[in-house]
């Protein structure tokens, strides 16, 4: 690992630490109320793309019916989808649905800053991804992106991947900090939540 992917694991590490202290008894009672909706349920586990096409599995707080991929329109997700419960309706709302994705930091999986990690066949398999798009893969995907402050899910996958790549390419602390400012807007508004999962 170079100096500058040392210091981001790091500080990966203490953000969710430190996040965790406020935001864990939030954690807590999303559980306890989906635990009352789905029992034992209460994450979604869904297999994605990492760094240099490794695949994980990211967790979400489930906000869709049991088998939601397989009804309706599949990964595309609308305002009034009736896949989604009306608990999975706030959860996204208010962004409360990714908070899981911390774990997935911690393990080292993600990070906070970088990419959002694709489907392993959506868009495209890893392989037979263009190879300017193919270097966002260059680091570990993010629980926030460029792209995303730039639209969020208003964006299609393919106008993602030149931020994605500029990011993958370019990336630093300071340019991570101001990514993170931005979230804070694109969270509290609400926008752009539903599209491409």
């Amino acid at each position: 690992m170079t100096d500058k992917q040392i210091f981001k694991r790091i500080f990966d590490i203490i953000a969710v630490v430190l996040f965790m202290i406020p935001i864990g008894p939030v954690m807590l009672i999303v559980v306890a109320i989906l635990k009352l909706t789905y029992k034992n349920n209460v994450f979604f586990l869904q297999e994605r793309i990492g760094k240099e096409g490794e695949v994980f599995k990211m967790i979400k707080f489930r906000t869709m019916v049991e088998n939601a991929v397989d009804k309706g329109k599949g990964i595309i997700v609308e305002e009034n989808d009736n896949r989604i419960t009306p608990i999975g309706h706030i959860l996204r709302n208010l962004s409360l649905d990714e908070l899981p994705q911390l774990i997935n930091v911690l393990k080292g999986d993600m990070t906070i800053v970088g990419p959002r990690p694709p489907l392993t066949h959506y868009p495209y398999e890893y392989d037979d991804y263009p190879t300017e798009a193919k270097k966002r893969f260059m680091v570990k995907p993010g629980l926030i992106g460029l792209a995303q402050v730039m639209g969020r899910k208003d964006i299609d996958w393919e106008d993602r991947f030149p931020y994605d790549s500029k990011y993958a390419k370019n990336y630093s602390f300071w340019l991570d900090v101001i990514i993170l400012l931005k979230s804070i807007i694109v969270v509290l508004k609400s926008e752009n939540i539903y599209g491409n999962q």
